[in-house]
């Protein structure tokens, strides 16, 4: 037998067991887990620097470098995500729905686990604890695929959190990590119906289009980043530059950074846009954009058509200037990937129809599109962001790890 079937298999053995657990004790789980990371974190820390070296020896990019790595701070974080998720209300178990039929039957509507996940993820190893710790608190299993880059500091994050749960209440068996780092173990999972119940990709595009298009496994799908920001003719200067510069610049390498900044024609005219191109240019951000960005920015190279379809993720930046709130808007709808955009704006009646036209799981109106995360929407952690519309869409906290049945009660009816 596979390692990946002999994981779900594992896995699968152990849903059935987590149904039976209180929050008290998921709860309790979760802490131990959170206090076992930041008791292990030399050790995590050592395996990482094997990851980092093995990266930066293959030529991996700094970005994508500050993605894997881990540090004292960077996994205190990540326990107090676990302890976030512990804190929250469990959304197990509750009745959502609950009527009487004319025939006298009682019916009742309960969230429930969805069963056993597979997760499959690339660099950011950070996933592996939010994906594990909210699987486990909404009563579900999973199966951890992460990437090859990060292959020894995942392995040790969760021997460290499978240690911890052999002094719990919880299935040690609950937590599996795939540790073969060739595509076909992916490939396999994506066909493992009857073990694993739904599978969600994390990562870029090339990633979750494979998962989508070869899974015969449900799939939640989280897409790529290609985020926008608009700003307006009556943008405030100052504020609109913060929150540019934040999009792009504060994390590069996630899916929530800014790819692409649209800029009114009026803006861009007084002077304000090559403020913010400098200060861009400050940090090192490469500059790409159309031929009315060339006029004002002589420092930018000229944009083509596939830059603004491509998730850089890294320190580049794609400017255009529009005419119009609406040919920003068809912008977006044309290279959007309907993840997260904004528009820094003080007029109410634009922000309304951005806000109300643009379709993504995430709209802003003057704030970063960096907040669209679980941390910073209050869920303690996210297992991935939804683009699709199906189940959930945005940030998946714990409500999104969940499904429903329904309970009857009778009483001798029969159906005539």
């Amino acid at each position: 037998m596979s390692e990946v079937r002999e994981k779900a298999a594992l896995a699968k053995e152990a849903a059935a067991a987590m149904i039976r657990l209180t929050t008290e004790q998921k709860n309790s789980a979760l802490l131990l887990m959170a206090d076992a990371l930041v008791r292990e974190q030399s050790s995590i820390i050592l395996s990482n620097e094997v990851d980092i070296k093995r990266g930066r020896d293959n030529g991996t990019s700094e970005s994508l470098l500050d993605r894997l790595s881990l540090n004292e701070t960077r996994i205190s974080g990540i326990a107090d995500g676990l302890r976030q998720v512990a804190e929250l209300p469990d959304p197990v178990g509750l009745t959502l729905e609950s009527f009487d039929r004319p025939n006298g039957m009682r019916v009742e509507k309960i969230s429930v686990p969805l069963g056993v996940i597979g997760m499959i993820y690339e660099a950011r190893p950070n996933v592996t604890v939010d994906a594990a710790g909210l699987c486990l608190k909404t009563g579900n299993t999973v199966v951890l695929r992460g990437g090859s880059a990060a292959l020894e500091t995942n392995r040790r994050i969760v021997e460290v959190l499978r240690g911890a749960l052999e002094h719990t209440d919880l299935p040690i068996d609950a937590l599996q990590l795939i540790e073969d780092p060739s595509r076909s173990s992916v490939d396999e999972m994506l066909r493992l119906n009857g073990l694993l119940d739904v599978v969600i990709p994390r990562g870029g595009a090339s990633l979750i289009r494979n998962v989508v298009e070869n899974a015969t496994v449900p799939v939640i799908e989280t897409g790529a980043g290609i985020c926008h920001t608009f700003i307006d003719d009556s943008a405030a200067p100052n504020m609109a530059s913060d929150i540019a510069f934040n999009a792009k610049v504060q994390r590069p390498s996630v899916c929530n950074s800014m790819e692409t900044l649209l800029v009114h024609e009026s803006f861009a005219a007084s002077g304000h846009l090559k403020t913010i191109a400098e200060r861009m240019l400050a940090a090192n951000v490469e500059i790409r954009g159309c031929g009315r960005t060339l006029e004002l920015l002589p420092e930018a190279k000229a944009a083509v058509q596939s830059d603004y379809s491509t998730e850089y993720n890294d320190y580049i930046l794609n400017i255009r200037i529009v005419e119009s709130l609406d040919e920003a808007l068809a912008h977006i709808r044309q290279y959007g990937t309907m993840h997260s955009e904004c528009i820094v704006t003080e007029n109410s009646g634009n922000a309304a129809r951005f806000l109300q036209e643009v379709d993504a799981a995430a709209v802003y109106h003057n704030a970063s599109t960096r907040f669209t995360d679980g941390f910073e929407f209050g869920f303690g952690a996210e297992i991935g962001i939804s683009t699709q519309k199906l189940h959930a869409r945005g940030p998946m906290g714990l409500p999104a790890l969940t499904s429903t049945k329904y309970r009857i009660y009778g009483s001798g009816q029969i159906r005539g």
